[in-house]
């Protein structure tokens, strides 16, 4: 079961302003199309991990033979984080319900909590996300990862582990065109095209572990 590049289901001027056409095109036919690309690669002739979703190939990669594994820890979450992020954009939707009061008791307020968020995102040295996660605890934390590394893989491989509800991706290829080396710049505008009925819904099923739709 080879991976594809998933459709964004809007077009890639959707959340202009704050994020322009010409990145959201390149980010999602170029660089998410090379994960996907080099993902099936590294996956030819490993059928016992091929018919796994991204999600289940992650939490397995200690499975992974070894010459594979590199190859698939950074294309596999490559494809695994994108999917996810392309869902988390929308402009217009609103943080509410039981996400919020859930951010409010574990961060304090929202405003905390995006600071907190930001400060993971604008401190990341290179390349990498930040990400808003449900721990095993029940409990909301911010965490952030190098590279394509997933909170899903876990502490020994990621140095953070939780379930993501929201991801930033700060790879400069997700900015650059627009922002240039402005990254905070980027991260604020972050917070106009949060799709928060996407991570409400990750949040509402929270259990579930490894979703092959993201």
């Amino acid at each position: 079961m080879a991976y594809t590049l998933p459709e964004l289901g809007y077009a890639y001027d959707a959340l202009e302003p704050h994020f322009d056409a010409m990145t959201m095109e390149i980010h999602h036919s170029k660089h998410h199309q090379a994960y996907v690309n080099n993902a099936n690669a590294a996956l030819e002739n490993l059928p016992e991990f091929a018919s796994a979703c991204p999600g289940e190939l992650l939490t397995k990669l200690s499975q992974v033979p070894a010459d594979k594994f590199t190859a698939l820890r950074n294309n596999a979450g490559g494809h695994l984080n994108h999917s996810l992020f392309w869902k988390s954009l929308k402009k217009g939707t609103t943080l509410q319900g039981h996400l919020k009061e859930a951010i409010v008791r574990d961060f304090g307020s929202v405003e905390a909590f995006q600071a907190e968020f930001e400060k993971a995102a604008a401190t990341r040295f290179g390349s990498g996300w930040a990400w808003l996660v449900l721990q095993a605890d029940g409990k909301l934390a911010v965490v952030s990862t190098a590279n394509q590394d997933s909170p899903i893989m876990g502490k020994e491989i990621a140095g953070c582990e939780g379930y993501p509800l929201l991801g930033l991706d700060v790879w400069e290829h997700a900015y650059y065109l627009k922002f240039q080396n402005r990254r905070p710049d980027y991260i604020k505008e972050f917070w106009h095209v949060v799709n928060w009925d996407f991570v409400a819904e990750r949040f509402a099923k929270k259990a579930e572990h490894c979703n092959c739709s993201n």
